[in-house]
């Protein structure tokens, strides 16, 4: 081989090789960009993901919404918040009122042994009753179904009276009142299962809307507002609590409402002579 065929050998070799360097250069640059495009792509959706996590967490709940909603009084109820909710016969010179919260068991034990005395009391107008809900349950236990339920009691309030009074002795009855612990009120779901027992709810669907909306939400907050304030006056803080007149009727213990038909007719016919 001659020299000059050598040294063009040569140069065409140090041209391809410089060529396929530049060629291997580009591609080393493309793989580049491409890795650092992703990872900022990965970054902002981290930064992303927990912006949108940090705002969800800061969102309120529904109940803390509800504190800010708009309050809706159910139908059949009186006074400035809807929160006087009085049943009975016009002719009815007494008021009983009577705090309950739905998740208390003393409360559910009181409507199983003391309930159809009150209703029958009630139809016969011996007295009214006027309703004052508490949840002071859900916040020592705690949970949300105290609140949930009074909710949906404001639900079957505004369908009737009738439905209101029969819907919260079948929250209390044996077959359906959880223990204080398991908080089942929370669940929509069980609470129109309870109210299909009931013949004025049961396939109601503006009563189911309500309850899955929370319509009556603010209410019962307003409602335990209620039982605070009156828990303070009058001088008791559990449930159930009656008082009449602006005394509490108690059993024979003197503190705590009368538990037994026999004590709860004793106590209230001293209360109705006053």
């Amino acid at each position: 081989m001659s020299k000059r065929n050598s040294q063009a050998a040569k140069t065409a070799a140090r041209e391809r090789l410089r060529i396929e360097r530049e060629r291997e250069a580009k591609r080393a640059k493309t793989r580049r960009q491409v890795i650092v495009a992703g990872s900022i792509v990965a970054v902002l959706a981290i930064a992303g993901g927990i912006g949108y996590a940090v705002v969800q967490a800061n969102e309120p709940d529904g109940w803390d919404a509800a504190k800010d909603a708009k309050l809706v009084k159910p139908a059949n109820t009186s006074g400035k918040d809807g929160t006087t909710v009085v049943i009975g016969k016009d002719s009815a010179e007494k008021t009983l009122v009577m705090y309950e919260d739905p998740r208390c068991p003393a409360c559910a034990a009181f409507e199983q042994a003391v309930g159809p005395t009150v209703d029958k009391d009630v139809e016969d107008g011996k007295y009214k009753i006027q309703f004052v809900g508490a949840t002071f349950i859900d916040r020592n236990v705690p949970g949300v179904g105290s609140k949930n339920a009074l909710s949906a009691l404001g639900a079957a309030l505004n369908v009737s009276p009738e439905a209101f009074l029969e819907y919260k002795t079948a929250l209390y009855s044996t077959k359906f009142h959880p223990e204080e612990t398991e908080d089942k009120f929370k669940d929509d779901d069980y609470l129109i299962k309870v109210a299909n027992s009931v013949d004025g709810l049961k396939g109601n669907k503006t009563f189911q809307t309500a309850v899955k909306k929370g319509t009556y939400d603010k209410w019962a907050l307003v409602m335990g507002e209620k039982f605070d304030a009156d828990g303070e006056k009058y001088g008791f803080q559990g449930t159930p609590s009656l008082v009449m007149d602006g005394k509490k009727v108690t059993g024979s213990d003197g503190q705590s409402a009368p538990m037994t038909t026999a004590d709860f007719n004793k106590a209230i016919d001293a209360a109705l002579k006053k």
